[in-house]
């Protein structure tokens, strides 16, 4: 299979792109650090392909999906885990503008980019990695939280969109995970990243629709959303 990964240099994103060449699929690998692309490239030349860009740059990500598309030809599931959240209770605007920019406005242009693209092939597997925190607001980190609801939202959109077609739309919804974008005192439920991985590639395998990880999140995404 042919797959893309935007947001591949760390965490979720470059643990799927390890699940997946170890198991000798393509993989077209999106970050912003041209450095750990190399590497990437490097430690496995003949199955990943690199594309430098940063997602909250439209011109940048239009041209680097167009040209890992030219590359790859087709695409089989294209994974989209490109994110930013920091702490702030102080509402500086330029982290929550940052936050925006590349959860919201980068995010929408690559989802939409490659659902066309599967439009035009006739199918196509899309996956978003959103958040359970998109389910509760929280106050030390609004444009986080906020920007995930967004992404779980539109995902369900796309998804009603997909019906009757060739396209699968795929939300993996994580929990707290044990990744740089963990932040904060005293977190609780933090997962270690190879078990998220093998679930999310499970969810994958399977065209779930949605698919909370690990199961544990899964009862307070019940709460969540029913009690909150």
């Amino acid at each position: 299979m042919n797959i893309l990964i935007i947001g591949a240099t760390s965490g979720i994103g470059n643990s799927l792109w390890r699940h997946y060449t170890s198991e000798g699929h393509n993989v077209a690998v999106f970050g912003r650090r041209k450095k750990l692309l190399q590497e990437m490239e490097a430690n496995c030349p003949e199955l990943t392909h690199t594309e430098c860009c940063d997602i909250s740059g439209a011109s940048q990500l239009e041209s680097a999906i167009a040209s890992a598309h030219r590359r790859l030809r087709n695409i089989d599931i294209a994974i989209i885990c490109a994110g930013t959240g920091e702490l702030n209770p102080l509402l500086d605007i330029a982290t929550e503008q940052d936050t925006i920019a590349t959860n919201v406005t980068g995010w929408t242009i690559a989802v939409d980019m490659l659902y066309l693209i599967f439009e035009r092939q006739g199918y196509g597997h899309l996956v978003t990695v959103t958040s359970v925190g998109g389910l509760q607001p929280t106050p030390v980190a609004p444009s986080y939280s906020a920007s995930k609801a967004y992404q779980i939202n539109y995902t369900k959109s796309l998804r009603r969109k997909a019906r009757g077609t060739g396209i699968t739309v795929t939300e993996i919804r994580p929990g707290l995970v044990d990744t740089r974008m963990a932040k904060g005192d005293g977190l609780f439920w933090v997962m270690p990243l190879p078990k998220v991985t093998a679930q999310i590639a499970k969810a994958i395998r399977r065209k779930s629709k949605c698919r909370v990880v690990t199961n544990r999140w899964r009862i307070l995404n019940f709460i969540l959303r029913h009690f909150s």
